[in-house]
């Protein structure tokens, strides 16, 4: 791939070292302490099909490069069928981008939002070229991600490159990224309000406090990316940064809600093969667990997501909830961040960061772990299969 460096040169072999950023990101700082007049958002989304024709081509672009057979994506994509065919995750987006525009306005921000997608129309390129073609230059991506991972942040970063590669535009546009957000007070406080209503939910059916359990779900992904996951110079517990940051967080929504029922993290929507270590253990094997030492009820807190997509209204929704209605076992799913107020207003004060150049110091975070940082550093989040590509708003590799 060749990516067209800030100074109208082109490199193939020593790119320059933050690909395509604005002169306060380029030379790789932690957190970037200076204004930066931004001319739009991209909102980076991830994706789905809107159709029962879309359901196999999406398919086929989110697992391109891994050479799987289409009889082997139809396993996957009964979960889309199953709804029409339609993945909820573009609306959402559309009505995130509508919520944030209005946000936006109501503070007199003139900063307008492209959307564009890793995995289906709008694509990320077709937002770079309408931003090319309105004349903006200076962008800052909003990644519908909250956690360090390969395909929660690095990933994006790379179709964010390749976008610039495919358009041609490299020279001409210079994009940054808002941090990883999630210990952001804006996207827990969605989490907590969820977990509070739920609890006092169970107490009006008579349901006693010592029988309820509560799990924090999030996506599994491969061990050997979970254990890549964030930056090389910081030591990590088991699962990396990935899981750190999700345990982080869960004890921060407990403390907050006020309650001492017990509580762990589970994983869900494992997609490999039975032989690759995936993150353990999944929500419906913790559940089944649960049938044998009376647990009465469960209240399950999609930790790891931001909007009710497919994983979330069938992997919760469908199968977790059937296998606790299997064992009598009553579920309360809590909502994610959505357009809840507080996360559309989080979502505006981190672009505000970068806008202002708003110090470290001053920048909020509910956990020890953060705020995290601007500018990826070296190596963070490699994909040990797919190795390292040209990737924006990070110091090489």
């Amino acid at each position: 791939m060749t990516i067209t460096n800030n100074n109208g040169s082109t490199d193939t072999s020593t790119p320059a070292r933050i690909l395509a950023a604005t002169d306060a990101a380029a030379s790789g700082p932690e957190h970037v302490e200076v204004p930066v007049p931004y001319d739009a958002i991209v909102l980076a989304g991830f994706g789905g099909p809107e159709g029962q024709d879309d359901v196999i081509p999406f398919l086929r672009n989110v697992t391109r490069g891994r050479g799987i057979p289409d009889e082997r994506l139809e396993e996957v994509a009964h979960h889309y069928r199953h709804f029409g065919g339609v993945s909820p995750i573009n609306e959402q987006n559309r009505v995130l981008k509508a919520a944030l525009e209005a946000e936006l306005a109501s503070r007199g921000i003139d900063l307008p939002v492209l959307w564009g997608n890793r995995n289906w129309d709008p694509y990320l390129r077709d937002a770079l070229a309408e931003a090319d073609a309105r004349g903006y230059t200076k962008l800052i991506g909003l990644a519908t991600s909250a956690y360090s991972s390969y395909s929660g942040c690095r990933q994006y970063r790379e179709d964010f490159a390749m976008a610039l590669d495919d358009t041609g535009l490299g020279g001409r546009l210079q994009i940054d990224k808002i941090r990883q957000f999630f210990d952001h007070p804006g996207f827990v406080e969605p989490f907590v309000d969820g977990l509070r209503t739920a609890i006092a939910e169970l107490a009006e059916r008579g349901i006693d406090e010592g029988t309820i359990r509560i799990l924090f779900s999030t996506h599994s992904i491969p061990t050997a990316d979970a254990d890549r996951s964030g930056p090389r110079d910081r030591e990590w517990a088991e699962g990396g940064a990935y899981a750190t940051q999700h345990r982080a967080v869960a004890e921060v929504v407990v403390g907050e809600a006020g309650t001492d029922i017990p509580w762990q993290l589970v994983f869900q929507s494992r997609s490999g093969p039975p032989t690759q270590p995936w993150l353990e253990p999944d929500v419906n094997d913790v559940i089944r667990g649960f049938a044998a030492e009376g647990v009465e009820a469960v209240v399950i807190v999609p930790l790891g997501f931001v909007s009710d997509h497919m994983e979330v209204l069938w992997d919760l929704d469908t199968e977790a909830t059937e296998t606790a209605g299997e064992h009598g076992i009553v579920v309360i799913r809590t909502p994610t961040p959505g357009t809840h107020p507080a996360y559309v207003r989080g979502l505006v004060d981190l672009v505000l960061e970068r806008v202002n150049g708003t110090p470290a110091a001053e920048r909020p975070a509910v956990t020890e772990l953060g705020p995290w940082y601007d500018v990826c550093r070296p190596g963070c989040c490699e994909n040990a299969r797919l190795g390292f590509k040209p990737a924006i708003s990070g110091v090489l590799p």
